[in-house]
């Protein structure tokens, strides 16, 4: 195979098939070691190489990094895992010749190439791809279906903004970066550029949602040159197991419930009427896909899954996911007609500030702890080499850098994630942080320079929380105020703090119809994974951390079990070292 300069066109390359679907690409894959690579819809400007390895398709996303123009110095580099190479054929070359694994967790070797039939057909993505210049007044509009949030250049685009089918006048210099950015993965940025690479963190939004085609596990697939193309790394396919939302009946509609515009005539003339009882939001329970109907506390079989469904998806994906479940937990999303009338308002935004709002602010209370406690068994459960505790590490970091304010916005999410890098089971893994400081040295700077001020500060009522920017506000002072929780430290700053947490829920209830709005407005076009949002609801974690009958106990007790766990598996990682 001959490794072509770094200008040469991808078109000529025999193994490469242009804008390629997913569907089809799992088709043209035959036996293990077939490979070819595509332009991937849903994932913008980044080639996939697909790949078959042990009877799995599997597909893998290479970054293509754009470097300071310099003379002698090329114009890009592309990057698969750890290493960057010059041009696509470079990489290709590499990893075939080299027989190298494409991924140190899958092994999978790409050893023969499937010859692409016919001529290609550029599209926009190939042209950002092969580095060619694209016109700024108009591009052809993708339609996005995915369950990886990586490609956001539609991000907050107005839906009804458009010149003709496909078209959008939209100039390209005004669109959102991306959340395969560095920061969020795997290849160095400066922290002074840490807040617009993770901006596109926001969701995959679109005009319209497009019909998803149906999730099935055969690889002979119907010509879907008219369907949306999907891409989920590594994930199988499970049919009938996306159930049914609220609001959303067996078939699949147009889009989902969480991207149903609502009447904005009654919710303006809403006002509050006399509450009829407590509301809970939490979903009624249904069969499983990863529990079966009795299991026991921390099943490693379960453990094991939720690894591999965790390494299948980027840190932005996992906050949409977080997301998406969090607005429903705390009555952003999803509420009913009737679950309004018995509240007497019109989100669990409102109801967290009212005296009927006991159970809901028990529930955020479960929640965010029982995050926390999850957040630290997937770095605590790591008994291995520690690389592997350290890639875990750098995992929830990049998780809460996507989650964090004009991210994704979701600071519910943040505050769990974050309580879980700050417990002290975890803050005392010395060596697994000092490995973190060498390896990764970004993401630890970013961890220490923004993350822990952005969270002291959001804690003390004195953070970002403007509607925009932010999705989903911290709940969490006001929730621990209300239920009789006094502020630490002096008296003269507790009563300042006191006020400030006061006055933040006062204006996080009078805004929740915005904190809606931008909520959807992120989701909009997502399609989440069945298994990775069931992995993220409260209810699974519950049954995951302390079994199907210990779920059910006090819940001081329960934590107080688990704080012993944690105790234990700590202290023998650091006694290892």
């Amino acid at each position: 195979m001959q490794v072509p300069q770094d200008g040469e066109d991808l078109t000529h390359q025999p193994w490469y098939h242009g804008a390629l679907s997913r569907q089809k690409a799992e088709a043209l894959l035959l036996q293990d070691g077939d490979f070819l690579v595509r332009a991937s819809g849903s994932r913008g400007d980044h080639p996939v190489i697909s790949c078959r390895w042990r009877g799995s398709a599997l597909h893998f996303e290479v970054f293509r990094v754009t470097l300071r123009p310099r003379p002698g110095r090329p114009a890009a580099l592309f990057q698969l895992e750890e290493e960057r190479f010059t041009s696509m054929p470079a990489l290709v070359h590499s990893y075939v010749t080299g027989r190298r694994p494409l991924s140190r967790a899958t092994g999978a070797v790409a050893s023969r190439p499937v010859i692409r039939q016919g001529p290609l057909q550029r599209s926009f993505s190939e042209d950002t791809l092969l580095g060619i210049p694209v016109r700024m007044e108009s591009f052809r509009a993708r339609k996005w279906s995915n369950s990886q949030p990586a490609d956001l250049e539609l991000s907050g685009q107005d839906t009804e903004a458009h010149v003709g089918p496909g078209t959008s006048t939209r100039p390209l210099s005004a669109l959102l970066r991306m959340s395969s950015d560095p920061v969020l993965l795997k290849i160095p940025a400066t922290l002074g550029t840490t807040a617009d690479s993770l901006r596109a963190s926001d969701g995959q939004l679109h005009a319209r949602a497009p019909t998803k085609p149906p999730r099935t596990p055969s690889l002979t697939l119907p010509d879907a040159s008219r369907l949306p193309t999907t891409y989920c790394e590594l994930i199988p396919r499970v049919p009938s197991a996306q159930g049914t939302y609220p609001g959303q009946s067996c078939s699949q509609p147009e889009a989902p419930w969480w991207e149903a515009e609502e009447d904005a005539e009654e919710e303006e003339g809403w006002s509050f009427a006399k509450p009829q009882g407590e509301v809970s939001f939490c979903p009624p329970d249904k069969p499983s896909c990863l529990l079966g109907p009795q299991n026991r506390p921390l099943d490693p079989s379960v453990l094991r899954t939720l690894r591999g469904l965790f390494l299948e998806h980027h840190a932005g994906s996992t906050a949409l996911h977080l997301l998406l479940v969090d607005c429903q937990a705390a009555g952003l999303l999803g509420v009913t007609k009737a679950q309004r009338v018995a509240m007497g308002v019109c989100s669990g935004l409102e109801l967290i500030t009212l005296p009927h709002g006991h159970r809901l602010r028990l529930e955020l209370l479960e929640r965010l702890e029982t995050l926390a406690l999850a957040g630290a068994l997937a770095v605590l459960g790591c008994t291995g080499p520690l690389e592997e505790r350290t890639a875990a590490l750098r995992g929830l970091v990049e998780l809460a850098l996507a989650l964090r304010p004009g991210a994704v916005g979701d600071l519910a999410g943040l505050a769990a994630v974050m309580g879980a890098l700050l417990l002290p089971q975890v803050s005392r893994l010395e060596c697994t942080w000092r490995q973190l400081r060498r390896s990764h040295t970004e993401a630890a700077l970013a961890f220490e320079q923004e993350l822990k001020p952005l969270m002291r500060a959001l804690d003390e009522g004195s953070g970002p929380c403007e509607p925009g920017e932010v999705a989903l506000p911290h709940v969490a002072p006001a929730v621990r105020l209300l239920e009789g929780e006094s502020p630490e430290g002096p008296l003269e700053d507790s009563c300042e703090r006191l006020l400030r947490t006061l006055q933040g829920a006062r204006c996080m209830a009078r805004d929740a119809p915005k904190f809606r709005r931008v909520a959807a407005r992120r989701l909009r076009g997502f399609r989440p994974n069945p298994e990775l949002r069931e992995a993220l609801t409260t209810s699974f974690l519950q049954r995951l951390l302390w079994g199907s009958q210990g779920a059910g106990a006090p819940r001081a007790e329960r934590l107080e079990k688990f704080q012993r766990v944690l105790n234990i598996l700590s202290q023998r990682l650091e006694s290892s070292h």
